[in-house]
């Protein structure tokens, strides 16, 4: 009776220490897969080399790290606040919450037909692969959801995620769109660069003027006529130093074909041409913009056209852009701007 007991007792200890076993491996297998689904953050962002991002309509952007910077699709340079918002989000983000089981199925339903994919790599290696939803109906969080990278699948459950200290959603930093990423730089000359700026004004022909750089610090000036010019020299220089940096607002190359069709079909009322020091020209043609229907006339004027905005065509009549005259109007001026100042005897 003894043996017998003591084999009993033996059994129910083994059965007890095999379902602690099972119960303690389950659990941890359990937290190490909730922890592994909810690791969106990668820190180590210097060295990420290529982020691919793309949505549910067919747009993608490779963005690629190169000795001269962030481009997107391996032809334009990305804009440096969009890459900035970007590695902000990819460095700092959380989970705020898991998303609760009664919405989870509807949230997972929309992500796929809506949620934006992204991959992020250091080298050749994926190193993060996940993808990015909708709003949270508070609009303080994204909903997310991460891929095992060892299995390629999914994991089950997507989180609600946000930047700690950021209020806002994280779906906007995520760009799909190649035009979106592009530098908006139009013009950036240096005057070692130039070697001619013709200013064409087709309303004003005889305001128009040619510069011809011979070196950094010797210029011609000529008028409509191709006649010399006397010309302010600190005029002349300050002119020159506006060529840098000088970029579009919003670009309508491909949103509007009527618009630009029709602003095709009429001639510019100015056109600079640039021609660099490697024989190259480059033509900016400019084009009148309608007044918004809201633009209140000031002072009893009513306006032809917007004056705060317009169109330009460049890159070899490839590319349309909406831009400011406050940032263009500097450069589209007449050859008087560069008369001498007449000094006052007394």
């Amino acid at each position: 009776m003894k043996k017998v007991s003591s084999g009993i007792i033996i059994a129910i200890l083994l059965i007890l220490v095999g379902v602690s076993i099972y119960i303690y491996r389950s659990k941890h297998s359990s937290t190490t897969v909730n922890e592994d689904s909810r690791n969106f953050k990668f820190k180590d962002t210097a060295s990420v080399t290529k982020i691919f991002i793309a949505d549910k309509d067919g747009n993608n952007a490779t963005l690629t790290r190169t000795t001269k910077g962030w481009m997107v699709n391996e032809k334009y340079n990305c804009r440096t606040d969009a890459i900035l918002n970007l590695f902000e989000v990819i460095k700092h983000v959380e989970v705020k919450m898991p998303v609760a089981k009664t919405y989870k199925e509807n949230v997972l339903k929309y992500m796929s037909a809506q949620a934006l994919k992204v991959e992020i790599y250091v080298g050749d290696d994926l190193v993060k692969q996940y993808y990015v939803g909708h709003e949270t109906p508070d609009s303080e969080g994204s909903y997310m959801l991460l891929t095992d990278l060892e299995s390629g699948k999914n994991y089950t459950d997507p989180f609600v995620c946000f930047i700690p200290g950021f209020k806002g959603y994280l779906l906007p930093r995520y760009i799909a769109n190649e035009n979106e990423w592009r530098d908006r730089i139009v013009l950036n000359y240096i005057p070692p660069q130039l070697k001619q700026i013709k200013v064409q004004h087709f309303n004003m022909p005889d305001s128009s003027f040619t510069i011809d750089l011979n070196s950094t610090s010797s210029f011609t000036l000529k008028n409509a006529k191709n006649s010399e010019m006397v010309f302010d020299e600190l005029k002349m220089k300050q002119y020159l130093a506006y060529f840098q940096n000088i970029s579009y607002e919003v670009l309508i190359t491909g949103k509007n074909k009527k618009l630009t069709d029709s602003l095709s079909a009429n001639k510019p009322f100015s056109i600079i041409s640039i021609t660099t020091t490697d024989m190259k020209t480059s033509e900016y043609k400019f084009y009148n913009k309608q007044p918004s229907a809201t633009k209140i006339p000031e002072h009893g004027i009513t306006y032809q056209y917007d004056p705060d905005r317009l169109f330009l065509q460049f890159a070899n009549n490839k590319e349309w852009a909406l831009i400011q005259y406050f940032v263009f109007g500097k450069l589209l001026i007449t050859s008087a701007y560069f008369t001498p100042l007449v000094s006052v005897k007394k």
